[in-house]
């Protein structure tokens, strides 16, 4: 993964820890920057800057510095310049400030190059804004440094709001531990924005603990959930789990912009399951495949952005000067109109943006389209046995029609038996209709996410159609990936299971 990224960009320096701490081990981190050092050299890298240790504060003996090419620890490396005036330069408002890098899970992942001025005044004013925070505010969110929202993070510290760095697995020692850590009214400052996820907040429901069992969060005013689709369901759930007085809100956006397209407003009621408001200054629309507009109907179409907007990237690195990959990546259904790949509506009473998944995941049995978060939203009243879902679509070279497929991953001591298929089938039709029911629904070992806690849908979609994906290093469980392969040959399997 961090030569996919690194190879792309040609780095002159690399500041890299040693070790790593995460639940409860140290993983010694030398074998990969040796290899990584070696094979970024031939492109151009020329200072490894080493980080003290994570547990000691010591920093790597010379033994280790030497045996890594063009390394220096971190003191040699800032002493180097203590004799130097410090000077600023005047940059312009859109010199490039960051790459961000898209999950490219079958493929070499995009490098997002962003400006330093409009990311700045986009993140500002979301936090601003849309989250209420000043320097009253202590934001919390727990992210990876490979992750957009630790970017976006950083922007609060613009607000004058305090940040609390979290480095480690949320559940060691275990779930409670890091709740307790969230309500801690000890501590010197309290946190009053917490940025979390889907995924994590459906783990600590699963597990059955009750955070207002454990403290008030009596501070706490917003909890703030991006990165996936937050279900009807677990709105009220993690109302119920926190308290009426919280702010539950969800938004989207992508690593493309840093920010969110769809977002939280402090004075606007919340309904469960949809998001409150577009950004404010972001012309977002929803479009047919026609490319008219059909938010006012109530339809689920495609998220544009009809209008520039200040954090929109400058390019991509690496591209050609006419930014061909560029303009493919997001101009290329709607000519002059950036198209987000996100499956939206707007609901017509309430007026809040309900996101059903990726635009390029849609299912479409028999013309009927509809997003994998619908399904989702339907199996939260089964997660006593469900652990994880991933729905897609199944159309291989000899189909002539989609068929939907859900897989299952079972909680410890529940299996997929023929009474719970039923339920799920029978839940689904009612909640939905009888279009959305799937086709087959399996039971399966793992689901595929990226290392940024993003369920993989494309890559199962693209396998079970029939072709060969090779993950990438973005693929946080890239073995699971094997499991989807047999079901490429479903009549096969069908036939197999039937013997059973």
């Amino acid at each position: 993964g961090i030569l996919d990224r690194y190879g792309q960009i040609q780095p002159k320096f690399l500041f890299s820890d040693t070790e790593v701490a995460y639940a409860g081990k140290t993983i010694d981190l030398l074998p990969k920057i040796t290899e990584v050092a070696n094979n970024l050299t031939a492109k151009g890298l020329e200072h490894v800057i080493l980080l003290p240790s994570v547990k000691s504060g010591k920093e790597p003996p010379e033994s280790v510095s030497n045996g890594i090419p063009k390394s220096a620890s971190l003191s040699v490396f800032l002493a180097a310049g203590d004799r130097l005036p410090l000077s600023f330069e005047q940059l312009p408002f859109s010199h490039p400030l960051y790459i961000l890098y898209s999950s490219g899970t079958s493929g070499p992942p995009k490098c997002i190059v962003h400006s330093a001025g409009g990311v700045l005044v986009q993140t500002k004013k979301e936090l601003t804004i849309h989250f209420n925070l000043d320097l009253n505010d202590t934001y919390f969110q727990y992210t990876t440094t490979g992750w957009m929202m630790w970017p976006y993070m950083l922007a609060g510290l613009s607000c004058g709001a305090r940040l609390i760095l979290y480095d480690g697995s949320p559940f060691y020692p275990d779930v409670r531990s890091y709740l307790k850590f969230v309500n801690d009214q000890g501590q010197v400052v309290l946190i009053t924005l917490l940025g979390t996820s889907p995924r994590f907040l459906a783990e600590v429901q699963g597990r059955g603990i009750h955070p207002l069992d454990l403290g008030r969060f009596e501070a706490l005013r917003t909890i703030a959930s991006t990165g996936a689709v937050l279900t009807a369901p677990m709105f009220e759930w993690v109302q119920s789990a926190f308290g009426p007085d919280k702010h539950i809100v969800s938004s989207s956006g992508g690593t493309d912009i840093c920010a969110a397209f769809v977002i939280s407003v402090p004075t606007l009621p919340v309904y469960a399951g949809e998001i409150q408001a577009k950004s404010l200054g972001v012309k977002v629309e929803i479009f047919d495949q026609l490319g008219n507009n059909i938010e006012h109907t109530g339809q689920p179409g495609e998220l544009v952005c009809t209008r520039p907007h200040p954090s929109l990237p400058i390019k991509f690195w690496g591209d050609d000067e006419r930014g061909t990959k560029f303009l493919k990546a997001y101009y290329n259904v709607y000519p002059g109109v950036w198209r987000q790949g996100d499956f939206i509506a707007r609901n017509p009473r309430t007026l809040g943006l309900i996101i059903y998944g990726r635009s390029d995941g849609v299912l479409n049995p028999s013309g009927v389209r509809f997003g994998s978060g619908e399904i989702y939203t339907v199996l939260e009243q089964f997660s006593f046995a469900i652990d994880d879902a991933l729905c897609v679509g199944q159309r291989r070279p000899q189909d002539k029609d989609e068929r939907v497929l859900l897989f299952l991953k079972m909680r410890s001591g529940h299996r997929l038996v023929a009474g719970l298929d039923a339920k799920i089938r029978e839940a689904i039709r009612k909640g939905l209709s009888a279009r959305h029911v799937p086709k087959y629904i399996f039971e399966i070992e793992d689901i595929p996410y990226t290392v940024n806690n993003k369920k993989i849908e494309i890559a199962v979609k693209q396998i079970v159609s029939g072709s060969d994906i090779t993950p990438s290093g973005t693929v946080a469980n890239p073995e699971s990936l094997k499991l989807y392969y047999k079901y490429r040959n479903l009549e096969q399997l069908i036939g197999e299971r039937a013997k059973l």
